[in-house]
């Protein structure tokens, strides 16, 4: 069986765990589990008389507590593929269920009985109490149900007091007990999604009561109950091993991945390197990865080996007053708009340490940026004209195109807002997310569209100033860190001021090191979209197995 031989596999991914039960469980009433105790016990007798046993002793305890239960009508016949020894029967023959209901002194005041309901019996929250002796009462010897609300059917174990409203006791005889646990364990998911009542959902008794079961001899329960406690237990240790080794794994990644930016960059990426497929096989692991590598960028630690070649490279101070020089003039050609002169960088404000030849400085120094226009919503339409980029556009490092159009003759109203292709394009509202800020580059696709209001356009002032590497300086964690330390906690929706994007201070390296760290991070990403294809292809293959197991299980 699948199931079986890859069962420590299955249980490799946490996620497959309560799949794994459902298996477990169906496997267990279809008699699969015990194949071979069959063959080891062929002498065993068939459950008839087990059936009348049954019968005798639930009719014995309806008398003595004055109870009757009414007679269901059958309303579907089936014939079920049982193993030997086996015998076909209806829930009802083997159980009923008892309702609980609020006992009228119900209060919080401690009494003589806790009031059981699936707070207390679940988390061993007793919240009130009663004396009533005639309200339905349960022990720690009972097994309950649950029958109203969203986790209707799932069973209980019963403690000593009274018997809430939204539970049932299933009665049934103390000798079967354990297997018919078994029963409700495996139903609980179907039962689930057949609830009845559309406010507060209900479990349907009726269907679940002449529901026809396949009952196995009484030594074969215990041998079902006692292999489904088995494999239950190693699931649940194989789980928690998981679990445990994930959080392992991500704890040393992520301490690693700090030293890499904060220690001898080029030891901690070889020893990484080594153990590349060990460390990253978990999604978690490979955003961190990205992240870092973004990280390294920004402070120069991906280009040492290049500043080494390239030792007479021209100091980032010089390319700065260049740039300056060019936004000045653009200025007096009224290219751009004058803007108030940007406060100078405080000690406070540097979160690392640079290489030599680099500098920090404002990214309104190095870029022009514009605010979109207010378009009003009777100005669109989805058919055609001059592209818009509205703030749906801006993604997370990838530019999400829609069919959002303006009139052509908009062009020539706003050419102040009109975008080139390589343009960032950053949301203005709500602009981080846990991924990390909506940037995205205009392609050029969108190249002369127009901007709409709350999404604001990045552009380089410069050929000398790369537009690739304020992208990847932007993504950074330290950026997102900052942005989140200014916004958390003073508004559900924040919106971001066009301050807050010139004031950012950027660190600022030589052109040609600029490319070539755009190009060192270029070559990881890809590392990392292959190290996100396998763990995918992993997962793709978990589940395939996981299905052949389900298909095994249901078809045969």
């Amino acid at each position: 069986m699948q199931l079986l031989k890859h069962f420590k596999e299955l249980t490799i991914r946490p996620k497959n765990a309560i799949e794994l039960k459902g298996l477990i469980l169906q496997l267990a009433v279809q008699g699969k589990l015990t194949n071979v105790w069959r063959k080891e016990n062929p002498s065993v007798p068939s459950s008839v008389d087990l059936i009348k046993r049954i019968k005798e002793f639930n009719e014995n305890k309806l008398r003595l507590n004055n109870r009757r239960v009414k007679k269901l009508k059958i309303e579907n016949d089936v014939t079920l593929d049982l193993p030997n020894g086996w015998v076909q029967v209806r829930n009802f023959e083997l159980f009923s269920l008892q309702k609980g209901r609020n006992p009228k002194d119900l209060s919080e005041t401690v009494k003589k009985y806790a009031y059981q309901d699936i707070e207390a019996l679940d988390r061993g929250n007793v919240r009130r109490y009663s004396n009533d002796e005639n309200a339905p009462r349960c022990t720690s010897e009972d097994i309950l149900v649950v029958c109203d609300g969203s986790r209707s059917g799932l069973v209980l174990e019963g403690k000593e007091g009274i018997v809430g409203s939204t539970l049932a006791i299933i009665e049934t005889p103390p000798f079967i007990k354990q297997y018919i646990k078994i029963i409700f364990l495996q139903d609980y998911q179907r039962a689930n999604t057949n609830m009845i009542g559309a406010a507060i959902p209900h479990l349907d008794t009726k269907n679940l009561l002449q529901e026809a079961i396949g009952l196995p001899p009484l030594e074969e329960q215990k041998a079902i109950v006692d292999v489904v406690e088995t494999l239950f237990k190693e699931v649940e240790q194989l789980e928690q091993l998981s679990v445990e080794r994930i959080t392992l794994k991500e704890k040393f990644v992520a301490s690693a991945l700090s030293q890499l930016t904060t220690k001898n960059a080029k030891k901690e990426w070889d020893f990484l390197q080594e153990h590349f497929n060990s460390f990253f096989n978990e999604t978690a692991n490979i955003k961190k990865l990205r992240e870092t590598v973004l990280q390294l960028a920004v402070q120069g630690k991906l280009t040492a080996d290049w500043r080494a070649n390239n030792p007479d490279i021209e100091d980032a101070s010089i390319l700065l007053k260049r740039i300056q020089k060019e936004k000045d003039q653009l200025i007096k050609d009224k290219k751009i708009k004058k803007e108030k002169p940007l406060p100078q960088i405080t000690n406070e404000e540097i979160p690392y340490e640079l290489p030599d030849c680099w500098v920090w400085c404002r990214v309104g120094e190095v870029t022009d940026i514009i605010a979109g226009a207010s378009f009003k919503s009777g100005d669109f339409n989805e058919t055609g004209g001059v592209k818009c980029i509205k703030i749906t556009n801006a993604g997370v490092r990838d530019f999400v195109e829609t069919n959002d159009y303006l009139p052509k003759s908009f062009i020539e109203l706003y050419p102040s807002y009109l975008i080139k292709e390589g343009d960032l394009i950053l949301a203005l509202t709500r602009p981080y997310i846990k991924d990390g800020l909506k940037i995205s580059v205009c392609p050029t696709s969108y190249h002369n569209s127009l901007l709409n209001q709350r999404v604001a356009s990045i552009r380089s002032m410069s050929e000398e100033m790369y537009h690739p590497y304020i992208f990847s300086f932007i993504q950074s964690p330290k950026v997102l860190k900052y942005y989140k330390a200014k916004f958390d906690g003073k508004s559900q929706q924040p919106n971001m001021k066009m301050g807050d994007i010139t004031e950012l201070a950027i660190s600022l390296p030589p052109l040609q090191e600029q490319k070539a760290i755009v190009q060192k991070v270029n070559a990881l990403m890809v590392l990392c979209d292959a190290l996100e294809q396998q763990v995918q292809q992993s997962q793709e293959q978990s589940e395939q197995l996981m299905q052949s197991c389900l298909r095994e299980v249901f078809e045969g």
